[in-house]
């Protein structure tokens, strides 16, 4: 059993730019899907580069000019034409691949404060796209349904416990797994399989075990 892949969630398609799109179009670009950044893609689908609200800004005080909201009212942008995403772009653009955990994607998208990840194929071509409000859709699964999920994927395919010895509680995506199974090694086990199916947001792990298998499968 596996948890939910980054393709699994990702956006697509993703508005994108090329090297070349002018200030004036990054801005329309911006304001027209309600986002506030996009990926600059090189000749092969290749992101090269991120333009967002924060180096439109930036590039608009340096001018001399006064900084206006970008949405809110229309207003125009006098901006010079000769002024591309190439030259306004932060060239560290972060990736994901498509294939990657989602919890994995969700952890390192908090440690590194990031609103979103670019996902990219083997090739290196963008594919999507996987923003915060993506991630968070994974925890709008009704308690009901993850309860038969993990009774189902976890204690019975993976566990093979017996149903009558265990009980699965799951209150607002919180997890109590209670009862006795044969082996430490699987309560340790139905924890972490229980962690990785979609909308458990903890599990507290009250299971108790018949048999200490714990040197035997290297368990301190």
């Amino acid at each position: 059993m596996r948890g939910p892949q980054v393709s699994d969630l990702m956006t697509w398609p993703v508005v994108t730019a090329g090297p070349g799109t002018t200030f004036k179009e990054l801005v329309s670009l911006l304001a027209e899907h309600g986002i506030a950044a996009i990926p600059v893609l090189d000749d092969h689908r290749r992101p090269m580069g991120v333009v967002d609200e924060a180096d439109l800004l930036a590039r608009h005080r340096r001018d001399g000019r006064r900084a206006e909201p970008l949405f809110g009212k229309r207003r125009v942008w006098t901006k010079a034409q000769g002024l591309t995403a190439r030259e306004l772009m932060t060239r560290r653009v972060p990736t994901v691949a498509k294939d990657e955990p989602v919890a994995g994607a969700a952890r390192r998208m908090v440690e590194a404060k990031l609103r979103r990840l670019y996902v990219v194929d083997g090739s290196g071509r963008l594919i999507g796209v996987l923003a915060r409000r993506d991630v968070l859709r994974a925890f709008l699964r009704p308690d009901e349904e993850i309860k038969e999920l993990v009774e189902r994927d976890v204690l019975q395919r993976s566990i093979w416990a017996d149903p009558s010895t265990v009980t699965v509680r799951v209150d607002d995506g919180v997890v109590t797994l209670s009862g006795v199974i044969d082996r430490r090694s699987e309560v340790e086990r139905a924890e972490w399989l229980t962690e990785s199916v979609p909308g458990v947001v903890a599990v507290r792990n009250r299971l108790k075990y018949a048999q200490d298998d714990g040197a035997a499968a290297g368990l301190r």
